[in-house]
């Protein structure tokens, strides 16, 4: 046999031997379990990259699944997306390639998911018809379309004083216990929109069903998607929740569809990432927050907006929990920064009875200006000057330091605050659309001619408030 054909049969038998094995589940180089401290599991004997999957398997050989957080010198660090009880040392690790594509397609709508895309809700697998990238695809800036419609959420203080535009993204910024969630749920049912996609990350367990149940009801499910990674799951579990609600949004934008993204809270997504970074060996920078925490936020934040010019848009609320009422709270300034305003809710104004609790003077919203006319924009501007009066005098007010007539800002104000209060109420079952928010403005302003509206600033209020309390003296 010549050497021409010796090579033609060994070519033909290595091809048989090729065809045979494909279909056959591979694993390369099979590593094992060497130390686990807190959330941190050490392997070796495997090579993965950052971000891959590996499988810890017992001595039953069930997997639980981890993920590649970092790496030094012959070790690998993986954390885990699930219980690990039960695991030994020296417990094989299997590398799993890269981490599975996210599920997409209108087959989501209606049901509830986890952080990794299983089902929660008891209703049977998912039938997905289509996957999107996990983590998600770039947009060139120059190619986004411009905000220029205004959005609808059914809220008649934020429609009016702080109008959100299509494809914007705020925050919304409180302490605990001041409303955020029940603000959430009133613009969850009220916002029009064709897809809702929710991401409850780490909060209480008890809240899913009941933001399930109560605040979206069958009719809202059928337009909705919830992603639910309750505060006792892993930190990688919590992060891989948010991440997935944000690529499920960005597939049905990508279908030309105007999607809410509501994500409660960026805060947990934020010290989720602090466990894993502290864990892996991260030093703390600012206030126990590693600086991955900061890169890791706009990361995910910059996906949501509006896509090309063709495409549909990502309208995203993302609450912020202010530990403490402190307002320069590490996450809360990080957060200010990278979001297109912000809606601030105030303890003071919610332990008064007024929900939602929204403090005007500190909200804004930065694209008003480019959607609304330039009426509405007067009438705003005249709202806060008022409510902004009265609150720098109250003190004074309070105490019969101010008389009447010294001062028509601060007549109006005393006159009209009542009626600024009861502009923001609203009850949580009331939906008051963008056209009658404007209307129900117009008419708690009164008159925009009248002398008091035309009186000087509030440096200068103070002052002739000032006089009048010497004299008395």
């Amino acid at each position: 046999m010549s050497a021409t054909e010796l090579g033609r049969n060994w070519s033909s038998r290595l091809g048989a031997r090729r065809a045979g094995l494909e279909g056959v589940e591979t694993y390369a180089n099979c590593g094992k379990l060497k130390r686990v401290v807190g959330l941190t599991l050490e392997a070796v004997g495997c090579e993965a990259s950052l971000g891959d999957r590996c499988w810890l398997l017992d001595e039953h050989d069930r997997k639980r699944e981890a993920e590649v957080v970092g790496f030094a010198n012959d070790s690998l660090y993986l954390m885990p997306i699930e219980d690990l009880s039960g695991l030994s040392p020296n417990a094989r690790v299997l590398p799993g390639g890269k981490a599975l594509d996210a599920p997409a397609g209108n087959a989501l709508l209606g049901r509830v998911l986890d952080g990794v895309g299983r089902p929660l809700d008891g209703r049977g697998p998912l039938r997905n018809e289509a996957t999107t990238p996990l983590a998600g695809r770039d947009i060139n800036p120059l190619a986004r379309a411009p905000i220029r419609q205004p959005l609808d959420v059914g809220v008649r203080a934020i429609n009016s004083l702080f109008t959100v535009g299509r494809g914007q993204r705020l925050g919304l910024f409180s302490g605990s216990g001041v409303g955020k969630s029940t603000l959430l749920g009133m613009m969850t049912r009220y916002t029009e929109a064709d897809v809702v996609v929710v991401g409850l990350i780490g909060e209480r367990g008890r809240e899913v069903r009941d933001f399930v149940e109560t605040t979206l009801g069958k009719e809202g499910m059928r337009r909705a998607v919830v992603i639910a990674t309750p505060a006792d799951r892993p930190p990688l579990m919590r992060m891989r929740g948010a991440w997935l609600a944000t690529a499920v949004a960005e597939h049905f934008r990508d279908q030309g569809k105007k999607v809410l993204l509501l994500m409660d809270s960026l805060t947990r997504f934020a010290q989720a990432r602090r466990e894993i970074a502290l864990a892996v060996g991260e030093p703390p920078a600012t206030k126990g927050y590693p600086p991955s925490v900061f890169t890791t936020l706009p990361s995910l934040v910059e996906r949501a907006g509006n896509g090309t010019d063709r495409g549909g848009s990502i309208t995203a609320f993302y609450t912020v929990l202010v530990e403490g009422d402190d307002a320069n709270d590490p996450v809360a300034d990080a957060a200010r920064a990278i979001l297109d305003g912000h809606i601030v809710l105030s303890r003071r104004m919610a332990e008064g009875g007024v929900y939602p609790a929204i403090d005007v003077e500190a909200s804004i919203s930065r694209a008003m200006t480019e959607i609304i006319s330039e009426q509405q924009q007067e009438q705003a501007r005249r709202f806060r000057q008022i409510f902004a009066a009265y609150r720098q005098n109250e003190d004074l007010i309070a105490v019969g330091a101010y008389r009447g007539g010294a001062d028509p800002r601060i007549d109006e104000a005393i006159d009209k605050y009542p009626k600024l209060l009861d502009f923001v109420r609203q009850k949580t079952s009331e939906k008051v659309d963008f056209q009658q928010g404007l209307k129900d403005l117009e008419q708690t302003l009164g008159d925009p001619a009248s002398p008091a509206s035309k009186a000087g600033t509030g440096v200068a209020a103070t002052g002739a408030m000032q006089a009048p309390a010497e004299s008395a003296r």
